[in-house]
Parts: C-alpha cells; sequence; structure tokens
C-alpha cells in the first residue's frame, strides 16, 4: 500500500529539478536532473569514511572474521550532509526548485535497529559488537545458515522456493537474521526492527518507517501477500519463529511517495522540508528506468564492483539459480526477474593488486595510466585464446546461477611464460562467461532475453564491453548517463512528486540509451564459444558436485584462523 499524501504542486515551480541520491559500496552520489528532460545539471560524490568493515570494527581492535563486511550509517549521514548541497549549488539551483528526492541502495545491505529506528551499533555500549552493525550486501558469513534455509525449504516444499530459483542467497536477509540470532541472541532480541538500508535512508529523510515492494520481494521471502511461515521458521531455529514481526510493515509500491522530508533532514541537505521523498528502491533495479529498459525481454547489466542483471517480463516461470522473480519489482504490470554475479569489478582489481609486478605500476605511473588501462591495453594486443587460460569468476562466491558464496576463484592454464595481462584478460573473460551463463538459464527457463544494455562504471572499457558482445554474440546498448542509479533515483522522485502519472511515462521522459555501441565479431565470437565449453565443464564440474575441493579448501582455512585465534587469546 502507498502514503495518502497530496501530490506536490509541479506547476508552481519554475524549471522544476529532482534530486537522485545513489548509496553505493564505497561512496554515496547525488544527481541534480531537470524533470523536464532528464537532463543531469550535476553531481558530487562523497566517499565514505569508513568504506567497507572488513577486517576490524572502526575501533581498530575488534576483529571480524573472514567472509564479513560491514558498513557505518552514520557514513550514509555524510551523503545527505555533503554530497547533496555541493551537487545543489553545483548546478545553481534554488531549494525551492526541488519538487522530489529519490534514493537507492545496494541490497541486500540490512541493519538492526530500535523501534525508533536508531542503529544498534549507535547506542551506548554496542559499538564493539560486530553483529550491531550493517551487513553490507557482500557480507557472505551467513553460508552456513542459507544452507539450513534451503535444505528445510527444499525438504517441506515451501511454495517460495521456486521464486528463488531454488536457493536463498546467504546475502539476504533471513540468512543475515539468522547468524544473528545464533551468533548474538542479546542483539537479535534487541533488534525491534530488521530494515534493508534502502528503507532506513527513507526513514531517516521523511521520520517514518516505510518499506519497499522490491527489496522485501527480492530480499525479504515477501511472494503473494506472505512471508515464510511461523513453524518453518521455528523448525530453522525455535528462538527465529517471530522473525517475521521483525519485517512486517504495509509495502509500498515503486514510485509512490514514501513521505516528506522532515526539519531535521532538511537542514542536512539543504532542500525545503515538506518536499516529497519517493519510495526507497535497489541500485540496480531502479537503473532500468534510467536505461530505458523497462520491457519485456531487455535485460540490463548493471556493472561495478558486482553485476546485477534485471529482466522484466509478461512471463511467470521458475528458473533455476535466479535471484528471485517479483511481480512489480521492478516497474508495475510485469514480473521482474533478478539475477547476479558477486564479483566483476572487484575481481579486476583483485587481479591489479596481486597479479601485477611493480614493473607494471611504474609503467602505468610513467605513461600516466591507471593499472588498469595498462592491464588492458596489453589484453587487447592478444588475439582470442592466445593466453591459453580459462578462469572462474567466484573469487566472491556465485550468486548466480549455482548460489553459493562458499565457492572460490580458478584460473586454468598457468604456465611459467603466462604473463600479467593473460591472467586479467582471463578474469575478463571469465565474468563475460558467468553473464552468458546466466542469459541462457533465463532462456531454457523460458524467459526470452532480446536487447542486452549495460550500465554502471564498467562499461567505460570499451575492450571489456567487446567482450562481453562477442561472448553473448549479442549487440549491446549502453545507458546514456555515468550515474545510471542517482538518474534513476530521480526519475522515481518526479514519479511521487506528481510530475509524471506513471514510471514508464518518466523513463520515456528522462531515461537515456545508446543503442548497438557494441556488436559482436563473428571469428572472434567463434573462439569465444570454444573457450565458453571450457569454462562450463569447470563452472559444472567444481560447482555441480564434480568436486567438493573448494568446500574444503575454506574449512581449511577457517579452522586454521579460528585455531590461531584461540592460540593468541
Amino acid at each position: 500500500m502507498s502514503v495518502n499524501i497530496e501530490p506536490f504542486n509541479v506547476t508552481a515551480v519554475e524549471t522544476p529539478v529532482t534530486v537522485g541520491i545513489d548509496f553505493g559500496t564505497l561512496s554515496g552520489r547525488a544527481v541534480v536532473v531537470s524533470v523536464a528532460d532528464g537532463t543531469q545539471l550535476a553531481e558530487a560524490v562523497h566517499e565514505y569514511r569508513h568504506a567497507v568493515l572488513d577486517r576490524t570494527l572502526p575501533d581498530g581492535t575488534t576483529e571480524l572474521a573472514p567472509d564479513w563486511a560491514l558498513q557505518v550509517p552514520d557514513d550514509w549521514r555524510d551523503v545527505l550532509r555533503n554530497a547533496v548541497p555541493k551537487a545543489l549549488a553545483l548546478a545553481g539551483v534554488t531549494p525551492d526548485q526541488v519538487i522530489g528526492i529519490g534514493t537507492d541502495f545496494t541490497a541486500c545491505t540490512v541493519l538492526p535497529t530500535t523501534a525508533e529506528g536508531v542503529p544498534l551499533c549507535e547506542l551506548p555500549g554496542l559499538a564493539g559488537r560486530p553483529h550491531a552493525y550493517p551487513k553490507l550486501w557482500r557480507h557472505h558469513a551467513a553460508q552456513p545458515q542459507a544452507d539450513r534455509i534451503n535444505a528445510l525449504a527444499a525438504d517441506l516444499g515451501e511454495p517460495w522456493l521456486a521464486r528463488y530459483g531454488g536457493k536463498i542467497s546467504s546475502e539476504w536477509e533471513y540468512a543475515k537474521a539468522l547468524q544473528l540470532l545464533e551468533e548474538d541472541p542479546e542483539l537479535y532480541a534487541a533488534a525491534d526492527r530488521w530494515i534493508e538500508a534502502a528503507d532506513w535512508i527513507v526513514w531517516e529523510l521523511t521520520g517514518a518507517e516505510s518499506r519497499n515492494l522490491c527489496t522485501a520481494g527480492y530480499k525479504g521471502i515477501h511472494q503473494d501477500g506472505a512471508r515464510p511461515g511461523r513453524e518453518y521458521l521455528a523448525a530453522l531455529n525455535p528462538g527465529f519463529a517471530d522473525f517475521t514481526a521483525k519485517l512486517d510493515h504495509p509495502l509500498s509500491p515503486l514510485g509512490a511517495q514514501a513521505g516528506t522530508l522532515t526539519a531535521r533532514a532538511a537542514a542536512m541537505t539543504g532542500i525545503i522540508e515538506g518536499t516529497p521523498v519517493s519510495v526507497g528502491n535497489v541500485d540496480a533495479h531502479v537503473t532500468n528506468a534510467a536505461a530505458r529498459a523497462l520491457d519485456p525481454g531487455h535485460m540490463l547489466a548493471i556493472m561495478g564492483t558486482s553485476t546485477c542483471h534485471i529482466l522484466n517480463s509478461d512471463v511467470l516461470a521458475e528458473v533455476p539459480g535466479m535471484c528471485g522473480v517479483v511481480r512489480d519489482g521492478v516497474v508495475p504490470g510485469l514480473w521482474g526477474y533478478e539475477a547476479g554475479q558477486s564479483g566483476v569489478g572487484d575481481i579486476f582489481a583483485w587481479a591489479a593488486r596481486v597479479a601485477a609486478p611493480e614493473s607494471y605500476a611504474e609503467e602505468a605511473r610513467t605513461r600516466g595510466l591507471s593499472l588498469h588501462e595498462l592491464l588492458t591495453e596489453k589484453a587487447a594486443e592478444q588475439p582470442v585464446g592466445g593466453h591459453g587460460l580459462v578462469a572462474l569468476d567466484w573469487h566472491s562466491g556465485n550468486r548466480s546461477t549455482l548460489v553459493d558464496h562458499h565457492l572460490s576463484g580458478l584460473v586454468l592454464g598457468l604456465t611459467l611464460d603466462t604473463r600479467p595481462e593473460e591472467i586479467y584478460r582471463a578474469l575478463l573473460e571469465a565474468t563475460a562467461f558467468g553473464t552468458r551463463v546466466i542469459v541462457e538459464a533465463f532462456e531454457q527457463g523460458g524467459v526470452p532475453v532480446g536487447e542486452f544494455t549495460v550500465a554502471g562504471g564498467l562499461p567505460k572499457n570499451r575492450f571489456l564491453m567487446q567482450i562481453y558482445s562477442d561472448v553473448l554474440r549479442r549487440p549491446i546498448n549502453v545507458i546514456g548517463s555515468e550515474q545510471g542509479p542517482a538518474l534513476g533515483s530521480a526519475i522515481h522522485a518526479a514519479v511521487a512528486a506528481g510530475a509524471y502519472p506513471d514510471i514508464r511515462t518518466a523513463s520515456t521522459a528522462m531515461g537515456r540509451i545508446n543503442l548497438a555501441v557494441h556488436t559482436p565479431d563473428h571469428d572472434r565470437a567463434d573462439v569465444y564459444d570454444r573457450l565458453f565449453a571450457e569454462y562450463r565443464e569447470l563452472h559444472d564440474h567444481f560447482g555441480r558436485g564434480g568436486s567438493d575441493a573448494m568446500h574444503r579448501l575454506r574449512a581449511l582455512r577457517d579452522a586454521a584462523l579460528t585455531d590461531r585465534t584461540e592460540d593468541d587469546q
């Protein structure tokens, strides 16, 4: 249901604009956008002071176990305090021109709060408790809980499981909450609310809790108006029986108005109190409107540290290994499908950090290039298959279609002659192969994929995008904005303010897309077909039961680290 609020009087504002705020993994950005045609007037970025907590808490002494990834809520407030006023100043607009505010967030980034929305990590005495902090989307330490959630649901024939491709991810709400209960039951009891950051930031802006249909459906196991039943949850853990009470709240449709800006939020942002705020959304899903990728069969890949694949369809089907399918999950009237890859840009960053020697770094500095640019340049000089390598893109586990975050990366074919740029290229290709697995899973599951569009930071790498076009044998469209999620949030804000009747109309007016920017070369594609066959063999061998070596190695690592910690104590 939506909040019953009168539409903003858009016609009374001269040259109206909206503000879109995108909360990413390492930073938040604000854009000021013309409501008339989506022209971006200004943008501002604010880096999170604490970035990602994956080794210690802010105190610098409380260590975190492997696979943990946390964030600090005040870093998000700093985006409101800094990026929004700066973007407004750069745009040269006055606060009265802002008719609406929209936000989006990484997901599933979820946090425990009090009934008033105060994060537990901000309460006296709790700053040293890891479970009091928001768990970032790439927090993968709840895999054992996810395994139990999936096994029990399969045994009991829970009807919602098929809507998630047969497996709930360790990244999603229920697995992370079950980990909280089992590792810090006192904090679990203190958490009145378990809420997506996408909804929490709207709470900060409006002063009232709201919940969006998107995160509830994809991350919170909400299907056909219901969540998992009490008996099922109790079977997982008796203390988990009433978990759904921490989530329960009326759900608002996308593009609706969640409320209006409070005096406190107005002071932070420099925007007038009472300005409409749209319902929260996920960074990937909101980008579809920015890229005009709302029609059935139009897949959008949002490529950054990870990749999310969003596809609308008028067909409801069970696609193994997808992240979820939700009615009206992206745009009203269609089934919205989500799939994804847990590591993409993160893998390239790892390769640049680990595989490139100092001589490469020195060459990059001398030539005024980034290490990524140098490695890409050298990799582009190779013929397809010339490195003799094939890699698996599982450094952060596999989100789709295997849904297993205890899988790990692999590079096969290394010799004493293998060069850093060859490893780098093999990893670029591996992520393209992972996307092809996802596209083929949808098509084999009866959900056609027609157009393919990319957004995010990685499409700037034209060589990478040519690899994707060749591997997929498809033309690739590119979003016409470098700030796709923020533009998408600004579009939703325009709908919430009443400037447009619906998301589709606003997307047509304000969205941006460049068609067929990259087209496949069929000779290269033929060779990539052969490489993909090798990738698929390794994918199925290590991911579908041929070898459990990756899981055993992880268990051996965890045991060794646990023993070392106990010895230190």
